[in-house]
């Protein structure tokens, strides 16, 4: 869908007509507009392949006492959003966010997963629940993307998938994850946090978002003692759970991020 098409099909979810729309950057897998409307509003539409389901994400999140946009409308095709404003990333607000994600992680659910299954672009995301933590990670997120990697490096994350047992808790508390917690999810406004957005949520080990978040940016100390102490073994499971994010990029966006895979399996002796 085009950005003028998005943007009219939006601005009539909210019961009026277009003003004004332009493309919005960062939309590496949805279109995303900023749009006007004819009574005064502004707003974010976006298109992906589940709107209600993260339109239900992003309520989750409210609800757990996380700043997050309001939803304005939604319908199968698209998610219309309060327009935030933002002066950039956490660079300033790392401690805000430390604070934020604790919140957010002391919400805990009964098991692992969420109801429905989400998507990142063209990778599935199964959601089912598992009775164990390694058997989740193992079967709903590594074996998954197996088939579509090169012979050699499927066996090498085979054999982690194997094993998860001996490197994972068997049942830590299935904290609310917003299950893509990189730097460029985080709007803020000097040192304050603005919205956590593009959510992906399901409950697991809390150590998940955490390990996103570091794997394309360095948290800053603020961050980590607003954050508070992590569980014995913390920096060992790192590589496993910045894996997974590596996949899927490897998966969407090709082999320049067969580096960043290889990096996390040699870390683990594989």
């Amino acid at each position: 869908m085009d950005a003028t098409r998005l943007a009219t099909l939006a601005a009539e979810a909210l019961g009026t007509g277009l003003r004004h729309a332009r493309p919005v950057s960062g939309g590496d897998l949805a279109c995303v507009v900023r749009l006007e409307t004819l009574d005064g509003r502004v707003a974010l539409a976006k298109t992906g392949p589940a709107p209600h389901t993260e339109a239900a994400m992003l309520v989750a999140l409210a609800g757990a006492g996380v700043p997050v946009p309001a939803v304005l409308a939604v319908t199968d095709a698209l998610l219309v959003l309060e327009w935030i404003d933002s002066d950039g990333g956490p660079q300033a607000a790392w401690g805000d966010l430390g604070r934020i994600v604790r919140r957010l992680h002391a919400c805990t659910g009964t098991r692992y997963g969420w109801d429905q299954d989400s998507a990142f672009g063209a990778v599935h995301i199964d959601n089912r629940s598992c009775a164990s933590w390694p058997a989740f990670w193992a079967e709903r997120r590594l074996r998954p993307l197996l088939p579509a990697l090169p012979t050699a490096l499927a066996r090498r994350v085979a054999r982690l998938a194997d094993d998860l047992d001996a490197w994972l808790p068997l049942r830590p508390p299935p904290a609310l994850l917003h299950g893509d917690l990189w730097s460029g999810n985080v709007m803020a406004r000097g040192n304050t946090v603005a919205a956590l957005v593009d959510p992906a949520c399901y409950h697991g080990h809390a150590e998940v978002d955490l390990a996103m978040l570091s794997l394309f940016a360095t948290p800053g100390s603020d961050f980590h003692a607003a954050y508070g102490a992590l569980e014995s073994g913390a920096q060992a499971r790192l590589p496993i759970y910045r894996l997974w994010p590596a996949l899927v990029h490897l998966r969407l966006f090709g082999s320049v991020y067969l580096s960043l895979v290889d990096a996390q399996l040699r870390t683990l002796g594989l």
